[in-house]
């Protein structure tokens, strides 16, 4: 089993750069309304006959450059993609991959699920003046996009392949999950936004967006006691300063 970064994420606002996400944006790690655009971090897990790609936040078109000079393959080659968390910024360039399998938690599903739903049905039964959605057609547009694309989303076993192991961490959404990677000599953790950065690392803090901050800060320590190494979802490889494993 092996692994390699393809592509370093970003927060489309930082909050430990003193950055605010622009007035009416989606916040800290939304995909619209920050200084940048917003991306997650993506990872190629090999193990036996499995290419594991894990969140394909940017462009199909720009992720398959990546992958070539990063790892000498095309789209076509990857047997798996599997997503911490559905967001926008984890799955933009999930079409590309349209051979593989596409793996989410039974509870992120679930819980994304419901929201969608909820969204849909406002925008067509209830009026503005009732606290409804305005019946915008881009919206439905994109509501419809996230369905059709959860649709496919098979959930994901508790195992993925070879030493490559579903790992809960709950808080910032109510089904995130990262990867318990078990190498001979370290173990590393792909953890997506439940760690998103170095600061947030170093500072030992969550994203304030969290769904449950308590849960996102139980989760935060899980992967500090347990990852020699680890893949935020917005950044580079880090080592745990708790470990030194070097």
């Amino acid at each position: 089993m092996d692994y390699r970064i393809i592509s370093i994420g970003a927060l489309s606002a930082h909050p430990l750069w003193n950055e605010k996400p622009v007035a009416g944006g989606a916040g800290a790690a939304g995909s619209s309304g920050g200084v940048r655009t917003g991306h997650t971090t993506t990872t190629l897990i090999t193990s036996g006959d499995r290419r594991i790609l894990v969140d394909p936040g940017l462009p199909g078109q720009m992720l398959a450059a990546r992958l070539g000079e990063r790892a000498n393959l095309k789209p076509s080659d990857i047997t798996d993609v599997f997503l911490t968390s559905f967001h926008p910024e984890t799955h933009r360039g999930l079409a590309a991959f349209d051979k593989a399998r596409w793996l989410i938690s039974a509870e992120e599903r679930e819980s994304v699920g419901v929201q969608l739903a909820t969204a849909l049905k406002d925008i067509y039964t209830r009026s503005e003046d009732q606290g409804g959605v305005a019946k915008d057609e881009s919206l439905l547009g994109i509501l419809r996009g996230e369905v059709a694309i959860l649709q496919r989303c098979e959930p994901a076993p508790q195992s993925l392949a070879d030493r490559v192991d579903v790992f809960p961490l709950p808080g910032v959404s109510p089904g995130l999950c990262g990867l318990i990677l078990s190498g001979p000599r370290f173990t590393t953790v792909v953890c997506g936004d439940a760690m998103p950065t170095q600061e947030h690392l170093e500072q030992g803090k969550v994203l304030t967006t969290a769904v449950d901050i308590e849960q996102a800060r139980t989760s935060f320590e899980e992967i500090i006691e347990i990852a020699d190494m680890v893949v935020p979802g917005r950044d580079n490889l880090l080592i745990n300063p708790t470990k030194r494993p070097f």
